[in-house]
């Protein structure tokens, strides 16, 4: 629109952005419909916590410098433990992955938005809401949760101060609203994804993203309403006198693991499958290859989907799990290797005898394939019942669950980030802060969860903040690793501010990548498509001289392209 307003309003004749347009950044600060807008609110907001949640760590770690408890009280060590875990799980990986789920899934598919607008942007509003909450515990008599981040009574059910608001109670609200706006998330996601795929889009031209993303939100759709139902429960049993989980008053603590691990073991598949689907994503760009077996790929999510509901007893182990049982889902919990052994090859080959480029998303997703396939060795370790019972409450799980966690999946979400900035943003990245930011990351990373694994075999035990010297060594060199990690982090704060704010423009298609995507402009106009597009091939034809769609010309005004070659 234009206008003559008088000197010192709107500029004559100047066009200004509509509301929802891709060059007003305001629609980010408002009740937006927009599945590209709250894409991005989602990842903002989700790095927000992610700060916070590191700071956490860093006091924690600063804390086991030492072998004696010096630096904080320990009912605050374990407040900042508590919070941690849950921070970095419920307000940073879920929201940052469904942020990309967001972004990405409709332009991939080739639909102009999200099945139900609205209530993808009510499911994102409510992130800040239980944020919150939770943050809000540090303001009440006692402090934050103190149970950990599974908080599993009768230790949850404490409550010395008596008052009815308290850091458990406002624990137990966040997570049950984080609950439900992940399932309203998930409904919306698997709803666009089988009702709003392009003309032509078969399952089988999907994009391994999409299935990989697929096939989390039908794990949340089936494994959250257990959590969230634990967790009211539990919330119940604190406040008005209910006795499902109270030992005292004949409730089983052991019922709630169970609620709790259905769900809480397969969230580690709903984090790590859309990480997975990035690394399909980013190896064939850039080692100018086809994603190596793409059907198998695609099917094996669906298979880690399946078996991700008959894992979740193998942390149960030690809490006097039958015989047969502890047989039943030993074997089960090794049997999820295979899936996830067969994407692990499939990316191998995709990239043996590729033209690498070792940009910085290639970068981040080579290291958190190293990473992760370390993680997936520990993790048969501990699928091992006489193993597992060895190692159970030691620091050789929390190292091997952050190498998943932190190793892939973080590593994964800036491959992403990097990878798709310029989509988003219609900016370029700075390479080199990139590529010193993988460094420091990959070196931080290692350095402080590596030797959580030594420490675990010689019997230290986890969540204490006091140890015994003869721990020390090991223990200084995961602090120093955790410091160099939160550093790492500031790099990348200064790529991504300047860059977006004065980088340089981005072409529609900086890395001559093949996708749906990368055939709209940078960053993608308010609807995506002007017409949807006639997929005609798979979405990895590198090297093949064949058009991904029949009609990208009526889509973006060019001439239409051949797929680019290797």
């Amino acid at each position: 629109m234009t206008t003559n307003a008088p000197t010192g309003a709107i500029a004559p004749n100047v066009e200004q952005p509509a509301p929802g347009a891709p060059n007003n950044w305001r629609r980010f600060f408002s009740f937006s419909t927009d599945h590209k807008v709250i894409g991005i609110q989602y990842i903002v907001t989700a790095f927000l916590f992610f700060l916070i949640g590191g700071l956490f760590a860093m006091i924690m770690r600063g804390e086991l410098i030492t072998p004696d408890a010096d630096l904080v009280d320990r009912t605050v060590y374990n407040a900042l433990f508590t919070m941690h875990g849950t921070v970095m799980l419920f307000m940073w990986t879920f929201p940052v992955l469904n942020g990309l789920a967001n972004y990405l899934v409709p332009l991939m598919i080739g639909a102009r938005d999200m099945a139900f607008p609205r209530l993808n942007a009510i499911a994102f509003w409510m992130v800040p809401v239980f944020g919150i909450i939770l943050m809000s515990s540090f303001l009440v008599p006692g402090g934050p949760a103190q149970a950990g981040w599974w908080s599993y009574p009768p230790v949850s059910l404490q409550n010395p101060g008596g008052n009815l608001v308290n850091g458990q109670f406002l624990w137990l609200v966040a997570v049950a609203l984080s609950g439900v706006s992940s399932i309203m998330g998930a409904v919306n996601i698997v709803t666009t994804i089988i009702k709003m795929r392009a003309p032509g889009m078969g399952f089988f031209r999907m994009p391994a993203f999409v299935w990989t993303v697929l096939s989390a939100q039908m794990i949340q759709l089936f494994g959250l309403p257990a959590l969230t139902a634990g967790a009211v429960m539990l919330l119940f049993d604190l406040t008005t006198g209910t006795s499902f989980f109270d030992p005292i008053k004949g409730g089983s603590p052991v019922l709630y693991q169970h609620f709790f691990w259905f769900y809480s073991h397969p969230a580690v598949y709903v984090i790590i499958l859309p990480v997975f689907g990035i690394f399909s994503e980013v190896f064939p760009v850039y080692a100018r290859k086809p994603l190596f077996g793409y059907k198998v790929v695609a099917v094996s999510s669906l298979i880690i989907t399946g078996l991700s509901a008959i894992v979740w007893v193998h942390h149960m182990f030690a809490s006097g799990t039958p015989g047969w049982m502890r047989m039943l889902f030993m074997f089960s919990t090794m049997l999820i290797s295979v899936p996830t052994g067969i994407k692990v090859f499939a990316w191998v080959a995709t990239v043996w005898g590729g033209k690498l480029r070792l940009t910085t998303p290639m970068l981040f997703a080579l290291g958190g394939l190293v990473m992760f396939v370390f993680s997936g060795i520990t993790g048969i370790m501990l699928a091992a019942v006489p193993f597992d019972i060895h190692v159970n409450n030691t620091y050789f799980v929390v190292g091997h669950f952050h190498y998943v966690i932190y190793g892939a999946t973080v590593m994964g979400v800036y491959a992403a980030i990097y990878h798709w900035f310029p989509k988003m943003t219609g900016r370029m990245y700075y390479e080199g802060l990139g590529k010193l930011h993988f460094a420091l990351t990959f070196i931080g990373a290692n350095l402080n969860f590596f030797p959580m694994h030594p420490l675990g075999l010689q019997g230290m035990p986890r969540r204490v903040a006091s140890y015994d010297p003869e721990f020390a060594f090991w223990n200084v060199i995961a602090s120093l690793g955790g410091f160099l990690l939160g550093m790492s982090t500031l790099p990348f704060i200064l790529n991504m501010v300047s860059s977006w704010v004065q980088g340089k423009p981005a072409p529609d298609n900086p890395w001559r990548a093949i996708g749906l995507e990368w055939l709209v402009s940078s960053p993608p106009p308010t609807e995506n498509f002007e017409e949807l597009p006639n997929v005609i091939a798979e979405p990895y034809g590198y090297g093949k001289d064949e058009p991904l769609v029949s009609n990208a010309s009526a889509m973006i005004g060019t001439e239409l392209a051949p797929t680019p070659s290797p």
